[in-house]
């Protein structure tokens, strides 16, 4: 195995690991403040118990999210320093941005939000969220304005003396054409998933025993007790099942929003990265017009030519260039090009750096994946709402919700990993597309052993991380919302303006 091989294995391992927070974070900042804006215009209880019961959710989350992702940026120092060397002027303007002003706009909110339930007027307090929430968007802006760049080098000049890329137009970079399309995107995504997540919650607090509708009986629990939890869980019923439909609403919504945004992707993708777009339709043979759509094809085992496949006809001209007749380009014209371009090895295997084609099964299937899970989830928040409808009968109802309520955040889950996968590994074998491929940016002073002793400690850290997140995420899943207690107004007369702060987690 080459020093290549294992850095980017390390890098997919970490990468992919910290993508599984970031979504969630993204879309419960806008999760909570909803719920407590909620809270605040109707002065319902439920709300603010979901408010503080997701609220806490959040904060594991995040937490975890922060570990990794500073882990994630220590790798460009370790394994692929040429790599930073390369991109360090044109990245260095919209990361530091990110950090100085974006994260601790978000970080600084959040401390606010956190401590301040007994000292802010309560519309502040509520502000507070939103503004965390705007934070988060704003640290997803410049993240994947840098990665935009990766996929579409833009606004930049090349120093050969130097052997760097030095940036020449900052807004050329922050309002790329990939970046315009991918961010709405992602958010929307992550939107999806944060409501999948209390969908899922919700649904399985409503079908347990201790805290939804089936209530525990006299038999395994005590006739006082029996009557107690029954009394409670219709109270707590209702409530999950505000909270399932206010976030079922949100993911069809942003589910819309997904489907349009990954259209105008598509098409931008064809235009800027046409070999990522015929890679991800195993398309070998240029089609000068009505390009198929493959919903299922078989290739041979080294991924050169197709065996056998299922296609919806001039579906992919129109996905990829808005026009039933449009030209998409196949893989093989594609190599020749690229080769004539970029000065190819014609000796060169497939699979590698003088090819410039990616890994055709892996770009193929999750493209699929992404969209296939990323449907079922949207097709699952419109099942979710019909069977909370006040008049649906509750047995059935509490039955057929679980289940769906409890598949809808693995689905979304797996949709932004393999979103994620296709688009980095679509890339290949580029890390800087037309400028820079993958194996020239690994860091020429580490040794196999060393990368290989790297790999080991952080898949290892990571799998202690993620035992710790589930078993967290589940006591307090398990406890449920907290009863409600009226916070402190600071605006009211009785209000101690001297007492200390409090930890409200």
């Amino acid at each position: 195995m080459e020093l290549v091989d294992i850095a980017r294995w390390q890098f997919g391992i970490v990468t992919v690991y910290h993508f599984l927070f970031v979504p969630l974070t993204i879309g419960l900042t806008l999760v909570v403040a909803i719920f407590e804006t909620f809270w605040l215009r109707t002065k319902n209880p439920d709300y603010l118990r979901l408010t503080k019961f997701f609220g806490k959710l959040f904060l594991i989350n995040f937490a975890l999210g922060l570990v990794t992702g500073i882990v994630q940026e220590f790798q460009f120092g370790m394994n692929w320093s040429d790599y930073s060397r390369f991109v360090g002027d044109v990245f260095g303007a919209p990361l530091a941005i990110e950090g100085l002003l974006a994260f601790f706009l978000e970080s600084t909110f959040l401390g606010l939000w956190i401590f301040g339930w007994d000292k802010l007027p309560r519309a502040v307090h509520a502000a507070c969220m939103w503004i965390v929430h705007l934070g988060v968007l704003a640290s997803s802006w410049f993240i994947l304005a840098a990665n935009s760049w990766m996929q579409h080098p833009v606004g930049y000049d090349y120093n050969p003396e130097t052997g760097r890329a030095e940036l020449t137009d900052f807004a050329a970079v922050m309002f790329n054409k990939v970046q315009l399309v991918t961010f709405p995107h992602v958010v929307l995504a992550a939107y999806m998933t944060a409501a999948a997540f209390v969908i899922g919650v919700s649904a399985w607090l409503y079908v347990s025993k201790r805290h939804g509708s089936r209530v525990a009986t006299e038999e395994e629990v005590g006739a006082g007790e029996a009557e107690a939890i029954a009394a409670t869980a219709r109270s707590d019923r209702e409530m999950y099942r505000k909270g399932m439909r206010i976030a079922a609403v949100l993911m069809a919504v942003a589910g819309i929003g997904v489907v349009v945004s990954g259209d105008v992707q598509g098409k931008v993708m064809t235009e800027v990265q046409p070999m990522k777009m015929a890679a991800a339709e195993a398309l070998y043979e240029t089609e000068d017009s009505c390009a198929p759509f493959s919903v299922f094809t078989i290739g041979t085992p080294d991924g050169q030519h197709e065996k056998f496949a299922v296609t919806v006809p001039c579906l992919l001209s129109f996905l990829g260039t808005g026009t039933f007749d449009g030209e998409v380009k196949g893989i093989n014209d594609l190599r020749e090009t690229y080769a004539e371009q970029y000065g190819a090895d014609p000796g060169a295997t497939y699979y590698t750096p003088g090819d410039y084609v990616p890994n055709i099964p892996v770009t193929y299937w999750t493209f699929r994946w992404m969209m296939g899970f990323g449907a079922l989830g949207a097709a699952g928040s419109v099942l979710v709402l019909w069977l909370t409808r006040r008049k649906r009968d509750e047995t059935v109802g509490a039955a057929w919700i679980g289940r769906v309520g409890i598949a809808l955040p693995v689905a979304l889950v797996a949709a932004n990993s393999m979103g994620w996968i296709f688009t980095e590994m679509g890339r290949q074998p580029w890390v800087v597309f037309g400028l820079m491929t993958t194996e020239q940016g690994v860091s020429p002073g580490v040794s196999i052993t060393e990368a290989l002793i790297s790999v080991v400690a952080l898949t290892s850290l990571y799998a202690v991380l993620a035992v710790v997140e589930m078993k967290l995420l589940a006591k307090t899943v398990r406890k449920g919302p907290e009863p409600f207690v009226e916070p402190p107004d600071p605006g009211s007369d009785d209000h101690d303006a001297d007492a200390p702060l409090t930890f409200a987690y």
